[in-house]
C-alpha cells in the first residue's frame, strides 16, 4: 500500500471533521451533538402532567416539563419555572407566584401568567384529573401581571409549595392543548431542556434538545432516547455492552457487581416513597364513580385483611428479594423524615393468629384472591414470595402480571382485587397520604371512605406547625393502618448506574434521573 502525502493526510482529516461536524467550527465540547441512551424498567403511562401517574412518566417529565418548584440534592424545595419562593399574604389564604422572566414553550409561544392559569384550571377540571385533589384548597386563581399570578385559598395550604414542585406546577402550552386537547399526552409541548419528538409504545421516547429553552448552557446533549428494557438483566446486558448509557432502577442484588465493574459507576439514594399491597373495597366501576362493593372476603371483613398482613414477614421479604439493601416498613412515610410516625411497630408475621382471624371471620379453609402486579422481573419475585408467605396462612393467592400503563388502567377501572404497587413519594407527606386515604382523593382506588380521618388529614393541610402536623398525621397513621386498604410493606432505593462516560450527574431524593447539565466524554 503507498503512502498518503501529508496534504493528502489534511483533506482526508477535513472530510472526516465534515462529515462528523458539517455545520462546520471546532468539534463540540464536552457532550454537544451526543445522544444520551437512558433505560427505564417500565413504560411511562399518558405524558399529559393534568393525568399522568406513573413514576417513569415523571422522569421524562423532569426532562421536558418543568415545574414552577423543584427540589435539590439535599431535598430542598427551590424555584424552577418561578423566580423565587412564593409570598403568602392573608394569614396563608394568598399565595403569590412569580414566574422568571423570557420564558418559551417548546413550541416557541410564551409561557406567562396567563399560561400558567389555564394550566392549573385545566388540573383543575379535566376528566380524571389526577392533580385535583393535590389543589384542590386553590379557589381562585387571578393574574396581577405577565408574570405575576395570585393563588386564592379556602383555608392556609402548608403543602403548596411541595404540591407545585411537581406535575401540579408544570406549565402547558395553551395552543398545543387547544389543538390537542385530551390527546395532549400523545405530544406533550412545555417548557423544559428537551422537546418531546416521538414515541413508540413499550419501545422507545425520544426528546431532542430544546432551540426554546432560556437556559441553553445546562444542555449538554442534543438528543435523549429512554428504551423500555422490563427485564432487570437485559438492562444491565445493554449498560455493559455500551447499548445504552444509563440504566434505572437497578436490581439491589446486582449491585455489588456493577461496583465491581471499572467501565461503570453507580448512584444511589433512599427513596421518599413506599411499596404494598391496595385493596379494592368498593372500586367496582371506576374510581370516578360511586362506591359499590366488591363483596369479597377481603373488602368486607377487616380480620381477613389483617390476617393477610399477619401472614407476611417484611424483614424476610427485603432478605430475599432485595438483599436487605431497601428498608422494611408499614407507614407511608419512610424514617428518618420528620413525619415518619416513630410510634407505629410494624407487626411481626404471626402465622398462627392469622389462621384464627380467618377462622373467626368464617373462612377457616382459606380466602381465594387475584393479586395483580407490574410484569417485571422484581415485581413478580415480590409477588412470588408474598404468594408463597401468605399460602402458610390459608391463602390461595393467582397472581396475575400485567404490563404497567394497562395495569394502571386497571387499577383506575376497579379491576383488580389486591394490585402490588408503590408510590415513589413527594417532600411533603401529604403528597403520601391525602390522595390516598381521603374519600374523594384522586389516588383512592380502593373507594375506602372515613369522615374522621378526611377531618385529620385535611387539618393536617392548613397547619403550618410541625408538632401538631405530627400529631395530626400520627392519628390519621393509626386509623387507616387499622382498616388497611393500603398494606404498606418496603421503602426502595433508587440505584442508577451509568458508563463512566456519563459527566455531571447529580442524584436528588425523589430518585428522578435529571440531564441537565449531564455530558458525556
Amino acid at each position: 500500500m503507498s503512502k498518503t502525502t501529508p496534504f493528502l493526510r489534511g483533506l482526508l482529516a477535513l472530510a472526516l471533521l465534515a462529515l462528523l461536524f458539517p455545520t462546520g467550527g471546532a468539534a463540540p465540547a464536552l457532550g454537544q451533538g451526543k445522544t444520551i441512551r437512558i433505560a427505564l424498567n417500565e413504560d411511562p403511562d399518558i405524558l399529559d402532567p393534568s393525568l399522568a401517574r406513573s413514576y417513569v412518566g415523571r422522569i421524562i417529565f423532569a426532562n421536558t416539563c418543568e415545574k414552577l418548584y423543584d427540589i435539590d440534592a439535599k431535598g430542598d424545595l427551590i424555584p424552577q419555572l418561578a423566580a423565587s419562593l412564593p409570598k403568602f399574604t392573608n394569614g396563608g389564604k394568598s399565595v403569590e407566584i412569580k414566574l422568571r422572566s423570557g420564558l418559551k414553550f417548546n413550541d416557541g409561544t410564551v409561557a406567562d401568567a396567563q399560561a400558567l392559569k389555564l394550566s392549573l384550571e385545566r388540573h383543575q377540571t379535566i376528566k380524571g384529573s389526577a392533580r385535583k385533589s393535590e389543589i384542590a384548597s386553590v379557589v381562585g386563581i387571578d393574574v396581577v401581571d405577565a408574570h405575576t399570578i395570585r393563588l386564592q385559598m379556602t383555608a392556609p395550604f402548608s403543602p403548596i409549595v411541595a404540591a407545585l414542585a411537581d406535575r401540579a406546577g408544570m406549565m402547558m402550552s395553551p395552543a398545543a392543548v387547544e389543538k390537542l386537547g385530551d390527546r395532549f399526552g400523545t405530544a406533550p409541548v412545555c417548557v423544559g431542556p428537551w422537546k418531546f419528538v416521538e414515541r413508540v409504545p413499550q419501545e422507545r421516547i425520544v426528546l431532542e434538545r430544546s432551540p426554546y429553552y432560556d437556559h441553553p448552557r445546562d444542555v449538554k446533549i442534543d438528543r435523549l432516547i429512554f428504551r423500555i428494557i422490563p427485564d432487570d438483566s437485559v438492562r444491565l446486558a445493554n449498560l455493559r455492552s455500551g447499548d445504552i448509557d444509563v440504566m434505572h432502577l437497578v436490581p439491589p442484588t446486582d449491585v455489588k457487581a456493577i461496583r465491581q465493574d471499572a467501565n461503570l459507576t453507580i448512584s444511589e439514594v433512599p427513596g421518599p416513597g413506599y411499596q404494598g399491597l391496595t385493596i379494592n373495597f368498593a372500586n367496582k366501576t371506576g374510581r370516578t364513580q360511586p362506591p359499590q362493593s366488591l363483596g369479597t372476603p377481603l373488602a368486607t371483613n377487616a380480620k381477613v385483611r389483617e390476617a393477610l398482613e399477619l401472614s407476611i414477614d417484611r424483614d424476610a421479604l427485603n432478605q430475599v428479594v432485595f438483599d436487605g439493601l431497601y428498608d422494611p416498613g408499614c407507614t407511608p412515610v419512610p424514617a428518618p423524615g420528620v413525619f415518619h410516625v416513630k410510634e407505629i411497630q410494624c407487626p411481626k408475621r404471626d402465622v398462627a393468629k392469622a389462621k384464627q382471624l380467618l377462622a373467626e371471620a368464617g373462612y377457616p379453609n382459606g380466602v381465594k384472591f387475584e393479586m395483580m402486579l407490574t410484569n417485571n422481573p422484581q415485581q413478580n419475585r415480590v409477588g412470588q414470595v408474598i404468594q408463597g408467605m401468605a399460602g402458610d396462612a390459608g391463602f390461595q393467592i393467582a397472581l396475575r402480571p400485567a404490563e404497567f400503563a394497562s395495569a394502571l388502567q386497571q387499577q383506575d377501572n376497579g379491576q383488580f382485587e389486591v394490585f402490588l404497587i408503590g408510590w415513589s413519594g413527594r417532600p411533603d407527606p401529604d403528597g403520601n397520604i391525602h390522595g390516598f386515604h381521603t374519600c374523594k382523593g384522586s389516588f383512592n382506588y380502593t373507594h375506602a371512605c372515613d369522615p374522621e380521618i378526611d377531618a385529620l388529614l385535611n387539618k393536617a393541610r392548613e397547619v403550618s406547625d410541625t408538632g401538631e402536623r405530627y400529631k395530626l398525621y400520627a392519628d390519621a397513621t393509626q386509623r387507616f393502618l387499622a382498616r388497611r386498604n393500603l398494606v404498606y410493606l418496603y421503602h426502595l432505593k433508587y440505584i442508577v448506574a451509568m458508563n463512566k462516560k456519563v459527566q455531571g450527574y447529580v442524584a436528588t431524593p425523589d430518585g428522578l434521573i435529571r440531564m441537565s447539565n449531564v455530558g458525556m466524554r
